[in-house]
């Protein structure tokens, strides 16, 4: 299993922040620094200046060497398809070929409202999101020109984009629905990821990837997301869960307590296949915490 960094803090951060617990994760040799898409704080009033997750991506594409950069996930409520397949394009141009694109429906009222954004009833984001993923992957793998005639979106004589990855950058769906979330995931994405969910559930989801998978004759591999919050001693392991929102202070809602306990709790989901685990971390500051996982968990864990 890959260890992934996913920096998702409480409120708002600087770039240099990002940057700094970028450079040291890719310096700890974690395979991937992920950010999520949302331009406020889940609870609470921003202590900083929201941040893009495109524009932060492109800044790390260039102020980093090694590690892979992408979203989990991009808001589809928040761009045009269109325009974020350029987008991605052009930050993979300059990652050199390091960049990948988390896609989902976007969900978070608040931030909707703040920033004038419009948030359309479940059933139509889900409608939209499967569109997007046809005029992504459609822009990135079309031989010349690519059109697309939808109901919610209409490409006439776009320019296919060339990506330096190839054929795509990886793109992956994830989320917790039972039927529309898998059955896109086997349609489009290279990896489907399971977000913060029991081993139980993940394995329950999994299974309905398999059977939708079979469907489009595909392979799709599978990640998770969790939430860490792991200690040397019960009191640091009590500081960093109370960072978590929610807080994580139960093997069944994160990888919780001891190196020994976070091994475990993370090989459940490599025994269901996961090759990928996203680890959230919410004191861009603790790098210690960084350290800790990256020299006593990650060389029991790594295949």
């Amino acid at each position: 299993m890959f260890l992934r960094i996913f920096a998702s803090t409480k409120g708002g951060t600087s770039y240099a922040d990002i940057l700094g617990l970028a450079r040291h994760a890719e310096a700890c040799g974690f395979d991937g620094f992920f950010r999520p898409d949302h331009y406020l704080p889940l609870g609470g009033p921003p202590d900083h200046t929201p941040t893009d997750v495109w524009t932060t991506v492109a800044g790390l594409a260039r102020d980093t060497t090694r590690i892979r950069l992408g979203s989990l996930m991009s808001a589809a409520t928040f761009r045009s398809p269109g325009a974020l397949a350029v987008v991605v394009s052009q930050v993979d141009e300059m990652s050199a070929g390091r960049v990948e694109l988390g896609l989902g429906t976007g969900w978070y009222e608040a931030e909707h409202a703040a920033f004038g954004i419009p948030l359309p009833p479940v059933g139509e984001r889900f409608e939209r999101l499967a569109e997007q993923l046809a005029i992504v992957t459609g822009l990135w793998t079309a031989p010349d020109r690519f059109d697309h005639a939808g109901k919610h979106y209409t490409l006439t004589g776009a320019p296919a984009l060339h990506t330096t990855q190839r054929p795509h950058p990886p793109v992956i769906v994830g989320g917790k629905g039972p039927r529309r979330t898998p059955r896109l995931a086997a349609r489009y994405a290279d990896e489907y990821n399971v977000q913060f969910a029991s081993p139980a559930d993940t394995k329950e989801l999994f299974n309905r990837l398999d059977a939708e998978s079979a469907k489009q004759g595909r392979t799709v591999r599978r990640s998770v997301c969790v939430s860490v919050a792991c200690g040397r001693d019960a009191a640091t392991v009590e500081r960093r869960a109370a960072i978590l929102r929610p807080p994580v202070r139960a093997a069944a809602s994160g990888a919780y307590g001891s190196v020994d306990e976070v091994v475990d709790y993370l090989g459940q989901f490599a025994a269901l296949g996961a090759e990928r685990a996203y680890l959230r971390i919410a004191d861009l500051a603790d790098l210690d915490h960084l350290d800790l996982i990256a020299g006593e968990v990650m060389p029991q864990v790594a295949g």
